[in-house]
């Protein structure tokens, strides 16, 4: 059994808590709003006051905060019920370079620090599902590495820069977050053309995206624009989709028409449609 912390109990945090309860370690908790404890009491979560409070005697401090001023903020009101041997463990989804920044701020400290972002949710997060990123010094992660595993379905391990971690966050939120916005339009699109909702994204459960990542994704990454699919024929297509919504709200679709045509006007019209990351992969 481990005598483990947790600071910031909103949805995945609470979970978390939850599920380090319920698998037999002693569990602590502190948040800002401190009715938001009262739902793991029935857990056996101990409730703390303040941050210090919650971490004295803890082998492992989890962060599940909000964004780099309040991780800043919590981690110093903690320092006072710090242990000194005490790992924090760090799964706020952060700016990298402040990341890097605190990283090496608290190692000069003398404070274990890891940066373990997540991807998962609450429920997730309760059944030890999803990913966890990890980055910091070796030697710290392969103490914890572990019981972090036990907290996740799959675990990453990515090296001792501290902001990998961040930026592979921010990789994976930008994907589903466009993602997101796509599929927004493709809805748009399917009520201005009178098909129902469902239908439109049950036609998206037959193309296999992970083919296309690694495919055109690879190719892209390699600045490699040889045409399969021209950008002009692309922005013919979508030149079509906002034809088709008309006056309706677009969440993507208006932005990448307007980069397609400033990269058409610079002449690479003829070029594949991954030309679209050209600015971020050709060597200057």
């Amino acid at each position: 059994m481990a005598t483990i912390t947790f600071l910031g109990t909103g949805l995945l945090g609470s979970a978390f808590a939850e599920a380090a309860s319920r698998r037999g370690d002693a569990v602590t908790a502190w948040n800002r709003s401190p009715d938001k404890l009262l739902a793991l009491a029935p857990f056996g979560v101990k409730a703390a006051a303040t941050p210090a409070d919650a971490v004295r005697g803890a082998e492992r401090v989890h962060l599940i905060l909000k964004d780099d001023a309040v991780v800043a903020e919590v981690i110093a009101a903690a320092r006072p019920g710090l242990a000194a041997d005490a790992v924090v463990i760090d799964h706020s989804t952060t700016q990298p370079q402040l990341t890097a920044e605190r990283a090496a701020r608290l190692g000069a400290e003398g404070i274990r620090y890891l940066h373990c972002p997540v991807f998962m949710g609450p429920s997730a997060a309760r059944n030890a599902q999803g990913s966890m990123l990890v980055s910091g010094p070796e030697a710290i992660f392969n103490g914890v590495k572990a019981e972090l595993a036990r907290m996740t379905g799959r675990l990453d391990y990515l090296g001792e820069r501290p902001d990998l971690a961040a930026l592979h966050k921010l990789f994976g939120n930008a994907m589903f977050i466009g993602l997101w916005a796509v599929m927004a339009d493709i809805l748009t699109l399917a009520k201005a053309g009178g098909v129902a909702p469902e239908d439109a994204i049950k036609l998206l459960g037959t193309l296999d995206l992970n083919a296309v990542v690694a495919a055109r994704g690879t190719t892209m990454a390699s600045c490699n624009f040889k045409p399969t699919f021209e950008l002009a024929m692309a922005r013919k297509d979508v030149q079509l989709m906002l034809d088709t919504a008309g006056e309706l709200p677009l969440a993507a679709l208006r932005s990448v028409a307007a980069r397609m045509d400033q990269l058409i006007a610079s002449g690479y019209g003829a070029e594949d449609a991954g030309v679209l990351a050209i600015d971020a992969v050709r060597q200057s």
